[in-house]
């Protein structure tokens, strides 16, 4: 039997549905609502799926087309937010198999999406702090697509396992072995690109 929402994400959704419906009737404010309300989210996973910032631009505006385009198939059986998650992925998963991926990424973007360009911290700590967000974006962009997107939604933006599932049309199970594997496969990276004690840099 299933089991009824609790009463915030009854009224997410609610909310959700009214937006929707607003937008179907050809209220205009209601997509910029939208817009503005998931735009940093989705250049965000863009960005930490693809590792290139300019891409990452480039994907925001494509995964909005189809979000305009789809909007009227939204049934609000997850919430708003849930699935345009699942539509960024599922774009950034078809464009990132038919091209490369750059390992390269701008340090300045890691840091402002990590919280790490912190000025209450010192410069030796900034520099440090710099340094792992590019090591840690170069290792993502190292990873298989589908332990990247795993350990990008758990990890860094902090989904529950259960939403996971959803956003990636797949079982809990899954999503976890994905998940231990992706961060089994980001130790070994990681752990690779440490230079040896006395070695130079």
């Amino acid at each position: 039997m299933p089991v009824a929402p609790t009463l915030p994400a009854a009224a997410g959704r609610s909310a959700d549905r009214t937006l929707v419906e607003r937008h179907l009737w050809g209220d205009p404010a209601a997509f910029e609502e939208l817009y503005r309300a998931h735009a940093e989210m989705v250049y965000n996973l863009a960005l930490r799926l693809s590792g290139d910032p300019e891409g990452a631009l480039d994907l925001s505006q494509e995964v909005f087309l189809r979000v305009h385009r789809h909007l009227p198939k939204f049934r609000g059986r997850s919430t708003l937010k849930t699935w345009i998650y699942r539509v960024t992925v599922n774009h950034c998963r078809s464009r990132l198999r038919r091209r490369h991926v750059p390992t390269r990424t701008l340090a300045a973007e890691e840091e402002r999406l990590a919280g790490l360009a912190d000025p209450r911290r010192g410069p030796e700590e900034r520099a440090l702090a710099d340094d792992a967000g590019r090591r840690l974006a170069a290792a993502l962009a190292e990873l298989p697509v589908l332990f990247r997107e795993a350990v990008v939604l758990r990890d860094l933006e902090g989904l529950e396992y259960e939403e996971i599932a959803r956003v990636l049309g797949a079982r809990i199970g899954t999503v976890r072995s994905r998940i231990a594997r992706g961060r089994g496969r980001l130790r070994e990276v990681l752990g690779a690109a440490q230079p040896e004690e006395g070695a130079l840099p």
